[in-house]
């Protein structure tokens, strides 16, 4: 049975857009045949790294600072996949970075250069050998998601593992009017549990269904506009 543990950074947790098609995406994993565990980065409150190495040069693979990732170490080694969550902020919500930065203890010290570049492997006991991302934004274009992609697929290539493709919902608060579930927004959950299937099932997510996640809901005129208006009733507000 495919072992997944999925991470949720964002700061709203159960009450966000991603969240919503996390949930999508893990029903159809677990549709699959998968085991899944999700876990929330807030509620797990993990302190920042404090980029002293002492996992890597003193105490191998064991990190000094006493938290909750103490308890997630394990589950994260004895995963297949490792599903990332997380909206765009400028890149990432603090939580999320700091639980990235503390995978650290799971890497080995031993560099090698491939492709051109210096990476790592994960140590020997960890299992993961695929990385996913599920993103959600509030702007128009999938260019928005480019520095959040990055990271997820750098994290995977310094582990020495596959970069599984990435879940992406543009402005995904157009998949809910007046706090329902649009014929879009159903439509974009069907193919996010359609994707969460297909990576377990069949090793990848097909472009198609990709797609049909990301796919514009309305123009990126129009949401400008909208947002624009948005902006301006809340400045308008705030001035009094």
């Amino acid at each position: 049975m495919t072992k997944v543990v999925a991470i949720n950074g964002s700061p709203r947790m159960e009450k966000g857009n991603t969240a919503m098609v996390l949930t999508s995406f893990l029903q159809g994993m677990t549709d699959a045949g998968s085991d899944v565990e999700l876990y929330y980065a807030g509620r797990l409150q993990v302190k920042p790294c404090t980029g002293e190495m002492l996992c890597w040069y003193e105490n191998a693979g064991q990190c000094y600072i006493k938290d909750e990732m103490q308890a997630l170490y394990p589950r994260l080694s004895e995963a297949d996949i490792l599903v990332l969550a997380t909206p765009v902020y400028i890149p990432l919500p603090g939580e999320m970075q700091n639980l990235i930065n503390r995978l650290c203890p799971l890497v080995e010290p031993l560099l090698e250069t491939r492709g051109g570049r210096t990476r790592a492997r994960f140590r020997e006991h960890v299992k993961i050998r695929k990385i996913a991302l599920v993103s959600t934004g509030g702007w128009w274009e999938k260019g928005n998601f480019r520095t959040v992609v990055c990271i997820a697929q750098e994290l995977a290539e310094n582990a020495g593992v596959e970069f599984a493709g990435a879940v992406l919902r543009p402005h995904a608060s157009l998949m809910r009017e007046h706090g329902e579930l649009t014929s879009d927004g159903k439509a974009v959950l069907e193919a996010a549990r359609r994707a969460g299937y297909e990576l377990v099932q069949e090793g990848e997510m097909s472009d198609k269904t990709l797609e049909a996640i990301g796919r514009p809901l309305i123009s990126e005129e129009e949401l400008r506009h909208r947002l624009n208006q948005a902006s301006q009733r809340a400045a308008r507000r705030s001035s009094g």
